[in-house]
This record gives structure tokens, sequence and C-alpha cells, in this order.
């Protein structure tokens, strides 16, 4: 349904960084970078995530706004979960269950340095 997502940022060497070690549990790399962004997606196609730097100008969406990735397997959301904080993210909910979505939706969220909030699925 979507071709790719793009987000302001307000440091884009941060937020490469950032994106760099959380999504590469689900799979996701580096596709193209220049001075201006940087996009990532599965390896050796388009990005399906593009960051572009927007000092001062950058915000997240607001309440009721999250970008979900599908995970391969419940592994890949915990280890998802774990780089994204530990590369300086926010928790935003453990990996576990959400049984009011559906018996086998098994998700973490995270909030990035920038105040997006982020999930990764696995159904």
């Amino acid at each position: 349904m979507l071709g790719h997502l793009s987000f302001g940022v307000q440091d884009l060497a941060r937020s490469a960084a950032f994106y760099e070690r959380a999504l590469k549990p689900i799979g996701f790399v580096r596709v193209w970078s220049n001075e201006r962004g940087v996009g990532f997606g599965p390896p050796g196609k388009g990005d399906k995530l593009a960051l572009f730097a927007r000092p001062g100008e950058a915000r997240s969406p607001g309440p009721g706004f999250h970008l979900a990735f599908d995970a391969p397997d419940r592994a890949a959301v915990d280890a998802f979960h774990a780089a994204a904080l530990a590369a300086g993210g926010t928790d935003a909910g453990a990996p576990g269950l959400r049984p009011h979505y559906s018996p086998t939706y098994y998700a973490a969220f995270v909030v990035d340095p920038d105040g997006h909030k982020l999930e990764a699925v696995h159904q």
C-alpha cells in the first residue's frame, strides 16, 4: 500500500545512527545517503523510510501516529526494542503479546530521538 515514508529530523547523523542500530534486527539497512538525507530498506532494494535533515523545523506527528515495521519473528521484535533503547530511544511498550489486537500480535514500541513513535510487530 505505501511506497515509503519520510521524516524530518533535527540531527541527521544522530538519527541515522539510531535507525541503523534499531532497524538492523528487522532486516533494514541504509540503502542510500547524502548530505541532506538517508534512506533505509531491505538490502539491495529501495528505501521504505527516508530521513531528511530539517534542523529547527522537524516535528514529530501528534498523538495517534506511529510507524510499525513488520518483524520476521518475535526474537526480531525483542532485538529491535533492545537495539533502539541502546541507541538512545525511549521505551514506549516492552516486547510482548497484545491480545487486544489479536491473539498472535507480538510487538514492542519505542520513541526515537526526535519523538517519532515506532513499533516492531510480528503476527
